[in-house]
């Protein structure tokens, strides 16, 4: 997992400089966070596949699921990501095995102050879950005037998936004892 995140931070890097190099700001701050949050998606996706050893490959662009398993035993994965303390959600239901991401934003030597006031131009990631997901295991929302249907994975099994990666350091929750207490 950290070789896929570093990959996904590298590659953002590579863009910035570019866009900075040029007199732009930052990825993260020219497109909407919805964006955002999938642009990441893609690249630690990407990451995630070329991490594998052969075991993944990504799938086609606006495909389900994300990464297809190439050998024997492995299992089709969706991944999902979101802001901060936001719970992943998608379009529709789907069931399967899932990886989400949840990320801050910080600055690119790795501050990070809890809150939008405190947003900065780089992506941290905090926390990856991974979970089996059935479809009645999603909140479904087609709310009049809202952007479309949007199912998000309910808050109990969420908190349920279990935890690959965390970095405390850009947990936007509150810590105790340099904790999440979530997780203890």
């Amino acid at each position: 997992m950290q070789v896929a995140i570093q990959g996904c931070y590298h590659t953002l890097d590579m863009i910035d400089d570019q866009l900075v190099s040029r007199g732009s700001l930052p990825i993260a701050q020219l497109v909407e966070l919805a964006n955002l949050s999938s642009m990441i998606g893609n690249l630690v996706g990407g990451c995630l596949a070329d991490a594998s050893d052969g075991v993944y490959k990504r799938n086609k662009p606006h495909h389900y699921p994300d990464l297809l398993p190439i050998k024997s035993g492995a299992t089709s994965l969706e991944l999902k990501v979101a802001l901060e303390t936001n719970k992943p959600k998608g379009h529709l239901p789907k069931p399967g095995r899932y990886i989400t991401f949840r990320y801050v934003l910080g600055d690119r030597s790795g501050r990070y102050a809890r809150g939008k006031e405190g947003r900065g131009p780089t992506v941290w990631l905090w926390e990856v879950k991974v979970g089996d997901i059935k479809v009645n295991y999603f909140a479904i929302s087609n709310t009049a005037g809202d952007s479309g249907k949007t199912a998000v994975i309910k808050t109990e099994v969420f908190n349920a998936m279990s935890v690959v990666y965390f970095d405390p350091k850009f947990c936007p929750h509150p810590l105790r004892d340099g904790r999440y207490p979530a997780y203890n």
